[in-house]
């Protein structure tokens, strides 16, 4: 393929990658340089999909003035985005940045692809662009830079994505997968050959090749034959297009399987949609599939051509030479060679090769097969038999005459005839081409299958794969078309995929961070998309129901789809204006945006039919490959029925697509269910440029393609959460600058400093979270930190500058200041030099002044002639003495000379003497310097010994820390070499293991062929009842569960029936008792409205009264503190009505004599009575406005009054309805125990069932152990050969060896398995501290209930504490009405006699009589009304007593589910350990029933699928009966054989009536199977969801019926206080109209007594004021130990809401650990199911030892040498398991004791080896057999042994992950407690402002208390005023009737 490299390359070292991988200190340097304003570099847009570089101008509104370059623009406020700072130029994760916009995206890829820096990453994707040229970053030095590290340690690359999926799967032994996406062009199946290459390497096997093995079987390593894949796969499946040329047109999913060490084991390979259409045609710049090409080059395979009838010219093929024929990067002889290469490594036969290569051949045959039309009629005939002939002769068909003729006239089967049926030349050459694209699919897929049987190795395991997805991306063309959705809906579902995981991974952070985040699905966005394609009446299901059906068309498909998707549907549109494709029909919008699609040929391009006739020609050829590849289709068989419903039957196995789009779902649901449970990893390729020119990109090219890969949906995601994060440390070491004191005051916390900091910046608020060890950000606000960090920065280099210029400043300053100083002394000469300039004397002086004070000359030279006279005279004496010491120098040297001479002469020569002194002298002084100088030298060495020796002192002791360094580094290494030595003695072993295991291999590969064929149908039966068994276990797991839990709700049930029984009892006996009470009040009341009856009047009076005095207990209750000054007001207002009283008789007495004096001026001023009478007038009327003012208020008191009732009455509606729910309930409960009794039932019997099936497994297994034991034997017999003693005896000490090291072995494991049991003890205890901690809370719990019981009682007495108020109420009305009578009696005695004088008044008093006749009327009315409010409350208290017990109840039984779990948790452990020993006898049950399930299903869909066939086909035959009636009518036949026909056609549809029937009874009985399984699953689910969710409605109608029992209790309390109220104000009515009757009484009297007895009245007026004020004190008392109870009751309900809230908690814990629980239990069974096949294959290897043992017994043996040998083996054998089973027994204790006793032991079993000698000489055979007895048994038990070892095992392994989810669970609960704490925080906020809402009414009712009191005391002086004035009145009247009286007489 291209791009391959041939062997034989150069051996030089490979590139630097350096340059193609990181971004060089030169780009950084350069990139920092250029010009950047944070506030106005922003992108623009250019027009062309690019963005521009700007700077902001102006801001105006919406829009915006910059400056691009030098022309300015103007765009809108959301087109301009901010630029990045020039620090995250080519930065290596996008998501990173600061500003995440699309422009900052764009520009960072072309950046780095400019600078050839291909990888960028972008959050979880890794985007490649392609280079279109090669870079050296696919070398081996690459790979092994990348190998090992992680991905933030290397620059991006595609190799880092690899190694961390790897890593993954090795660290958490998961599934990976490799999603590779992109457009045709971008790079995905180069990408994908690298990634499958590193894994190659990676997983690469170091084993060398044997030497010594024969050359036939030295076969391809896996990693060879891994990537030798590509040159098959890309030769048939890559084609030319018009942007790549070597394009892969189908898509591919590889997985590539590992072991548990990491390497490679194997791979399989799944393909998706290739596009079939290309072999038949192409377009002109694009050129058809590799290998058609390849096999016309001439070369690498010899014989090619000549086999496949071919030549070397593409242009003699029609089908190939449609488009290009030659590429220019593709050499097809190199590929072809490659090809072959590639066939031979994956071990294809050559038969299998050659058939490969001549069906690829005939399709090309097929595409010269012509046809001519025969004149005037339908049909045609052959043209050239020669292509005909060529296909027959590569297929292996016989006739090529049948084979022309098939297409021609095939065979139609009309009813039960065959009908021949003519076709033209276009039909035909159709049919031809249909049936060379389906060839070649079905070609391409038998070479993926028998590449995946190459690729998978049955002897290796296989642990975790990796997947590689190598699949076309989003497509959006001019022209979209079938392909095109296809392809566009599989992206749709990998990016939700990409949606949910990328988002899921960033809320994990979230959460393990601790940052508060709701949980938001991301997956969700695309599910309208989603939907419009999968739903049942969805696009896709509406194509294939048109599909098949025969009389559709593209027009009626395209009305379906608008029928019933167009408006009901968002995402499905009309056709989108701007489309280039201007015949499109519909558009949908896809995240990537909105595509038209263009539907013409959708449905034959879903239904691709073929010919019938001719698959069935092809059915019978000679060549098996042909044969193969059509297996599946039915042809046209002509056998009989009971043949076609056996193939029916094979049908049934394999799942059959009809249609491409039917089968594309099925793929891409499989292929999803796997991404699902894989960890994928995201590769997104991009295509640069359409001119394939490296280093150039086009934005809008890229930008359409990061749309249409999800790159932007992705940075979409990010943006709504926290992209942006950093460490605590680098946060606060870059931003410190903005806050250095506060950061520096809060020390080593480092989340402190970074909230300091954050704070700091109030731009950046509610855009950042502190998690625990990160800062996180939102989208930009890195940048704002950022900006202000410049803006810190720009403060302090300005204040540095301020000091610089400062000081620049002082100094230029002081030069100016000296220059200041210089200008008035310029000045100052200036101006005198221009006053002096024109003076005449100024010219004088400065001609002269040089002359001023100079000296004579003439006397100077005097002077200088003396002195030089002098000097002379000096010079000559000097001259003269000179001249006289030279000579006697002369002299004297002259006789120097001479003494020289003569002491030369004398003494001898000294001149030598003096040479040598004068060297000695020199030498001397050079010695003194040098001295000086090695002093010198000497002082600095000494301080430089000095400094040396403290360096050597710090040296040594940094020497000494590192010795001791070293010496841990040294026994680290000791301890790593000795764990070396012991792994190294651990591979030895195993080495000499597999060298016993080989020798055994070796001996047994006889054995092995023979035994193969009933093995593997032994093993296929078990496989299958494993899986039953695994099935049915978890079945019965799951109604185990369900069972317990109903048992326990039943339980619960019972006991809360027994409490309720209880409880209704006590309250019956309460009911019973208010019941009389209740009769008592009845008959009171009836006596009480007798009365009432016959005393209206007063009764109207006391009933104001105690109105009144209720209105004042309600504002009594509310202003309890302000009562005593209350009280003091009305003793002082008493006192003023004494005094008042007092004053009124005196001025009574005054006003009775000025009456007189009155009267006799009366007649005198006449006029002034009518004045008097005008006054009264108007005091009448204010009297009469206050009245109604008073009425008004009482009216408004009513109306509030009944609103309160009707409150009342809606929350006793709502509690009937709360009881009704809760009947419901229970009905719901008993309907369901009944149903899941049944359940149990039904359950019950698939146990006794799958009791029997299991024993006939276990005989079959039985029969299975007979025929081995059998074969075994005949094996020994068969194997028994002679051999030597010694032989035997090294056998024997061999053995010993290897006894002794798996004794070693066993030692370590028993060391491994203390220490387990230590963890797992500890582990236990922790289990019991939270056991403890758990019985604690359940303690809280029940004092907390019983303070509820304590409130309860409370409130009981509350409510018979206002009973008795309201029993002395009734007694004081009871009293009133006794005054009431009293006066009344008084009224009639003494009235009768004055009645003529009162008419006036009793007018008056009428009129009052009726109004307060009404009045008492409707307080009647209220009493009765308040009375049934009492009732109504009595039974609402009794309710909520119930619902209080019913709390109590379920608090009971919620500690009694407390106890259950631990009882469940401790039945578990015991079920656990005895479901262990169940699982061996159910496991082959289960698996029969799922696979029974499995089979049910898939013959439910295929049946479903045959019913639609059926009902299609019906459909078909009844349209083709009629087209045959108009053929027959056309074609004049006669009446007869119409009937014939007719009758035929009857029988025919009656036979098919009754299939139909049968198949869809057949149909109903299988989908009643499915739906039954599948209700029984889902019920059990339900039904926990259920009664989870009735819990939470319970506790929640709990809390609701308590809060709205306490409400209406206020409520009631608050509307009894206003009806005491407005009974005083009634009261208080009425007494002042009985002061008025008693002033009238008064009046008519006229005497001093009625004076003294109203005296007497008022003080027992006064009397009755105290004693009422003495109970309103006892009720306020009352009141306010009321109110204390009402606080203590609302924190004791919040409390117990609170409790409620614990408890569900508590309890959704308890679910979550019973399915914790339960998925353990499936886990353990899984792993039992490995277990199980474990020990299978150690059965089998132990079964091949024994015979090994007993073959080698049966060497050994002669007559008697044979015995003694067996003896001996045997007695080892003995002693060995012995040992082992005594070893593994024992604890980790005596380990070392019986490592000491084993030499013992040796020499013992040499002794016993001489016994056995001795005894096997005389019994050895009846010996032998005794220890093979104990062979087998001790083999029984070492394998007991090492199940108990695997199963501890699993048990640590399982209490590891309880211990990781209690620690999970215990962070929930902390997290739930805080977040309790906060609702209780809030409660607490809300209740506080309550209650400074009650202090503002009561102060606001304070406030309006005092107006009334002043009102109510202007009323009384009014009205006092009003009487005086009357009685006036009534004198005056009395005078007028006397005077008129006088004068008559």
């Amino acid at each position: 393929m291209p791009g391959h490299v041939k062997a034989g390359g150069s051996k030089e070292p490979d590139p630097d990658p350096a340059p193609f991988l990181f971004v060089s200190f030169e780009m950084k340097k350069e990139d920092s340089l250029k010009p950047y304003d944070p506030k106005k570099s922003v992108w623009v847009p250019d027009g062309e999909g690019g963005y521009d570089e700007a700077m902001i101008q102006e801001v105006k509104g919406d829009m915006i003035d910059v400056k691009v370059g030098w022309e300015p623009k103007t765009f809108k406020a959301d087109k301009v985005m901010q630029i990045n700072p020039p620090k995250m130029e080519k930065f290596d994760d996008v998501s990173n940045m600061t500003y995440l916009n699309e422009a900052s995206v764009l520009w960072n890829l072309k950046a780095r692809y400019v600078a050839k820096l291909i990888y960028t990453y972008s959050g979880l994707f890794c985007i490649v662009i392609n280079p279109y040229k090669r870079y050296p970053i696919y070398t081996n030095r690459v790979v092994r830079m990348y190998i090992g590290k992680r991905r933030n340690e290397v620059p991006p690359h595609l190799f880092a994505i690899s190694d961390g999926a790897y890593q993954q799967m090795m660290t958490n032994q998961k599934d990976q997968s490799m999603l590779i996406t992109g457009e045709s062009g971008a790079g995905k199946t180069e990408n994908t050959k690298k990634v499958i290459t590193y894994f190659a390497i990676l997983g690469a096997n170091e084993k060398a090749k044997k030497d010594g093995a024969p050359a036939e079987e030295k076969k391809a390593n896996l990693e060879d034959r891994i990537v030798q894949t590509n040159p098959i796969l890309e030769s048939y499946g890559n084609a030319k297009t018009i942007r790549n040329d070597n394009s892969s047109r189908f898509g591919k999913f590889i997985r590539i399987y590992f072991n548990h060490m990491g390497k490679l084991a194997g791979g399989f390979i799944d393909v998706y949609l290739l596009e079939k259409s290309r072999v038949t045609y192409q377009q002109p710049n694009e050129r058809c599939y590799h290998i058609f090409f390849q096999l016309v080059e001439v070369g690498p395979v010899e014989g090619l051509q000549e086999m496949c009838c071919l030549s070397t010219d593409p242009y003699d093929y029609f089908f190939i030479s449609q488009g290009k024929v030659k590429v220019d990067s593709i050499d097809d002889q190199e590929e072809l060679e490659f090809t072959d290469q590639a066939f031979d490594v994956l071990g294809f036969t050559l038969e299998e090769k050659q058939n490969a290569f001549k069906l690829t051949a005939a399709i090309i045959h097929l595409g010269e097969m012509t046809f001519k039309q025969k004149g005037r009629e339908e049909s045609c005939e052959m043209d050239d038999p020669i292509p005909g002939q060529n296909v027959c002769k590569l297929c292996g068909i016989e006739n090529w005459n049948l084979f022309y003729g098939n297409f021609i006239r095939p065979k139609i089967k009309v009813g039960t005839e065959w009908v021949y049926k003519g076709q033209n030349a276009d039909n035909c050459l159709n049919s031809i081409a249909a049936l060379a694209r389906s060839m070649y699919n079905r070609l391409f897929m038998w070479l993926v299958d028998l590449c995946n049987r190459t690729l998978i190795d049955p002897t290796m395991k296989k642990v975790n794969f990796i997947g590689v997805l190598d699949i076309a991306g989003f497509e959006i063309f001019e022209f979209n078309t079938f392909e095109q959705i296809c392809i566009n809906f599989c992206n749709e579902k990998l990016q939700q995929f990409f949606n949910h995981h990328m988002f899921v991974l960033e809320q994990e952070e979230y959460v393990r961070e601790g940052i508060e985040w709701e949980m938001v699905d991301f997956g969700m966005d695309l599910e309208a998309t989603i939907q419009l394609m999968e739903k049942p009446m969805g696009l896709l299901a509406i194509l294939e129901e048109e599909t098949l059906f025969p009389k559709a068309s593209d027009k009626s498909f395209e009305d379906k789809l608008k029928e019933n998707l167009l408006g009901k549907s968002p995402v499905f549109l009309k056709k989108q204006p701007g489309s280039k494709d201007k015949n499109a029909h519909f558009a949908i919008a896809h995240y990537a945006g909105i595509v038209n699609y263009n539907l013409t040929d959708w449905l034959t391009k879903n239904k691709d039919p073929i010919n019938d006739t001719v698959v069935d020609q092809m059915k019978k050829a000679d060549n098996a490959l042909v044969v193969y590849l059509f297996r599946d289709h039915p042809g046209q068989p002509e056998e009989d029925p009971n043949k076609g419903k056996e193939k029916g039957k094979k049908g049934k196995d394999t799942k059959v697509f009809k249609t491409v789009s039917s089968a594309f779902r099925n793929q891409l649901d499989a292929l999803l269910t796997t991404l699902n449970s894989t960890d994928p990893h995201f590769i997104r390729c991009i295509v640069p440029n359409n001119f394939k020119t490296p280093g150039l990109l086009d934005s809008a090219l890229v930008m359409h393609q990061l749309t249409c890969n999800g790159v932007l949906e992705g940075i979409r995601i990010c943006r709504r959460g926290f992209p942006n994060r950093c460490f605590y440390a680098d946060f606060r070491h870059r931003f410190i600058i903005i806050k250095p004191k506060e950061v520096y005051a809060a020390g080593d916390d480092q989340k402190l400093a970074a909230k300091i900091i954050l704070e700091a910046c109030k731009d950046a608020d509610d855009r950042w979270r502190l998690g625990h060890t990160k800062v996180f950000f939102r989208a930009g606000t890195i940048g704002i930190l950022e900006e202000v960090r410049d803006e810190c920065i720009k403060a302090i280099l300005n204040y540095f500058q301020g000091i610089c210029r400062g000081y620049l400043g002082r100094k230029q300053h002081k030069v100016e200041i000296a220059k200041r100083n210089f200008i008035p002394v310029i000045q100052r000469n200036f101006k005198k030099y221009i006053f002096f300039r024109d003076w005449t004397w100024y010219f004088l002086i400065n001609a002269t002044k040089r002359f001023i004070g100079q000296v004579n000359i003439e006397d100077e030279i005097a002077a200088l002639e003396a002195e030089a006279a002098i000097a002379c005279e000096a010079y000559d004496k000097e001259v003269t003495a000179r001249d006289g010491y030279l000579a006697g120098i002369k002299q004297m040297t002259q006789d120097k000379k001479d003494m020289m001479h003569q002491i030369e002469q004398e003494q001898g020569d000294l001149s030598s003497y003096q040479q040598d002194l004068a060297k000695a002298s020199a030498s001397k002084a050079e010695k003194e310097d040098e001295l000086a100088k090695t002093q010198r030298t000497l002082s600095d060495t000494e301080a430089r010994r000095n400094e040396m020796n403290e360096k050597k002192r710090k040296f040594e002791t940094d020497l000494s820390s590192f010795r001791k360094d070293i010496e841990d580094m040294e026994m680290a290494i000791q301890k790593a070499d000795q764990e070396k030595t012991n792994r190294d003695h651990t591979i030895r072993n195993m080495n000499d293991e597999i060298a016993q295991q080989d020798e055994l291999i070796n001996k047994l590969n006889k054995e092995k062929k023979h035994m193969q064929e009933t093995q593997a149908k032994s093993s296929e039966e078990l496989t299958s009842a494993e899986e039953k068994l695994d099935h049915l276990n978890k079945i019965k797991a799951k109604l185990e569960v369900t069972l317990d839990e109903l048992e326990d709700s039943l339980e619960r049930e019972k006991k809360g029936r027994l409490d309720m029984d209880k409880q209704r009892r006590k309250v019956e006996a309460d009911l019973k008792v208010t019941q009389e009470m209740v009769n008592d009040l009845e008959r009171e009341k009836k006596e009480l409205e007798g009365l009432i009856a016959k005393k209206e009047k007063e009764v109207s009076g006391n009933q104001t009264k105690l109105e009144e005095e209720q209105n004042v207990v309600s504002k009594l209750q509310k202003t309890i503190k302000e009562m005593q000054a209350r009280i003091e007001v009305n003793e002082e207002e008493l006192e003023a009505e004494r005094q008042a009283r007092s004053k009124a008789e005196k001025q009574r007495g005054t006003l009775a004599r000025e009456l007189d004096d009155l009267a006799e001026r009366l007649d005198e001023a006449g006029g002034a009575t009518s004045a008097q009478i005008e006054l009264n007038k108007k005091r009448e009327a204010e009297i009469g406005k206050l009245r109604r003012d008073l009425e008004e208020a009482a009216i408004q008191h009513e109306s509030t009054l009944a609103s309160l009732k009707k409150k009342h009455l809606d929350a006793v509606a709502e509690m009937s309805e709360q009881v009704d729910q809760l009947n419901k309930m229970k009905q719901k409960v008993e309907k369901e125990k009944h149903g899941k009794r049944l359940q149990i039932d039904e359950v019950k019997g698939g146990m006794d069932t799958v009791a029997n099936e299991k024993a006939t497994v276990e005989k079959q297994n039985h029969l299975l152990n007979q025929q081995l034991s059998d074969l075994t034997r005949r094996c020994e017999e068969a194997n028994l050969t002679l051999s030597d003693f010694d032989n035997s005896k090294k056998k024997i000490v061999i053995e010993n060896a290897d006894i002794l090291r798996n004794i070693e072995e066993l030692d370590n494991n028993n060391n491994v398995l203390s220490k387990i049991r230590q963890t797992l003890s500890a582990q236990l205890d922790e289990q019991r501290k939270i056991a403890d901690d758990e019985a604690k809370e359940r303690a809280f719990l029940l004092g907390k209930f019983r303070n509820l019981e304590h409130e309860v009682d409370t409130t009981r007495e509350q409510l018979e504490e206002e009973t008795q108020s309201k029993a002395d109420a009734l007694r004081m009305l009871s009293k009133s009405v006794g005054d009431a009578q009293m006066w009344r009696m008084k009224y009639e005695k003494d009235g009768l006699a004055r009645s003529e004088e009162l008419e006036s008044a009793k007018m008056k008093l009428q009129s009052r009589l009726a109004e307060a006749e009404a009045t008492v009327q409707n307080f009647n009315n209220k009493a009765m009304a308040l009375e049934k409010e009492k009732m109504k409350l009595q039974s609402e208290i009794e309710e909520v007593g119930g619902m209080l017990d019913d709390a109590q109840a379920r608090c009971f039984q919620m500690e009694k589910k407390a106890k259950n779990f631990d009882r469940i948790v401790i039945e578990w452990k015991n079920k656990i350990d005895s479901l262990q020993a169940e699982l061996d006898q159910t496991q082959v049950e289960c698996r029969s029933y799922s696979t029974e399930l499995f089979k049910v299903k898939t013959v439910y869909d295929e049946s479903q699928q045959q019913l639609d066939v059926v009902r299609r086909e019906n459909k078909n035959l009844s349209t083709e009966i009629k087209d045959i009636m108009d053929q027959i009518g056309e074609g004049g036949r006669t009446i007869h054989e119409i009937d014939k026909i007719r009758k035929r056609l009857e029988n025919e549809k009656l036979e098919l009536q009754a299939a139909l029937e049968e198949a869809e009874s057949a149909l109903e009985q299988e989908e009643n199977k499915v739906l039954r399984s599948q209700l029984e699953l889902s019920q059990v689910k339900q039904e926990i969801e259920r009664r989870i969710k009735e819990k939470e409605e319970e506790f929640d109608g709990l809390r609701k019926t308590h809060q709205k029992a306490i409400e209406s209790m206020q409520s009631s309390l608050e509307n009894e206080t206003r009806a005491k109220g407005e009974a005083i104000r009634q009261k208080k009515k009425l007494e002042s109209d009985i002061n008025e009757l008693d002033i009238a009484l008064e009046h008519a009297n006229g005497s001093n007594a009625e004076s003294q007895r109203s005296i007497k009245r008022y003080q027992q007026q006064i009397k009755d004021m105290q004693l009422t004020l003495e109970q309103e004190q006892i009720h306020r008392d009352k009141a306010r130990e009321q109110l204390i109870q009402a606080e203590r009751r609302s924190h004791a309900v919040q409390n117990e809401l609170e409790e409620c809230k614990t408890q569900l908690e508590h309890a959704d814990r308890q679910r979550r650990t019973a399915e914790q629980e339960l998925s353990d239990v499936l886990e353990q069974l899984s792993d039992t199911t490995l277990q199980n096949q474990a020990l299978q294959s150690s059965k089998r290897k132990l079964d091949s030892e024994m015979q090994t043992m007993h073959a080698d017994l049966e060497e050994m043996l002669t007559e008697s040498k044979m015995a003694e040998e067996r003896a001996k083996k045997a007695m080892i054998d003995a002693a060995r398991l012995a040992d082992e089973l005594r070893i593994e027994q024992e604890n980790a204790q005596y380990c070392e004791k019986t490592r000491k006793s084993l030499d013992y032991q040796v020499k013992d079993m040499q002794s016993k080896l001489d016994e056995a000698e001795q005894l096997a000489m005389k019994g050895g055979r009846k010996i032998t057999s005794r220890l093979e007895q104990k062979i087998k048994d001790l083999e029984s038990q070492f394998d007991d042994e090492q199940r108990r070892l695997v199963d501890a095992q699993k048990a640590q392994r399982r209490t590891e992950r309880r211990i990781k989810e209690l620690t999970f669970s215990q962070d929930e609960d902390h997290k739930n407690h805080e977040r309790m704490q906060e609702l209780v925080d809030k409660l607490q906020n809300k209740v506080k402002s309550y209650k400074k809402q009650i202090e503002e009414a009561e102060e606001i009712a304070a406030l309006n208390l005092a107006k009334f009191r002043k009102v109510q005391a202007d009323l009384e002086q009014a009205e006092e005023r009003a009487d005086i004035n009357e009685q006036v009145l009534a004198r005056y009247k009395a005078k007028g009737r006397g005077g008129s009286v006088g004068p008559m007489m």
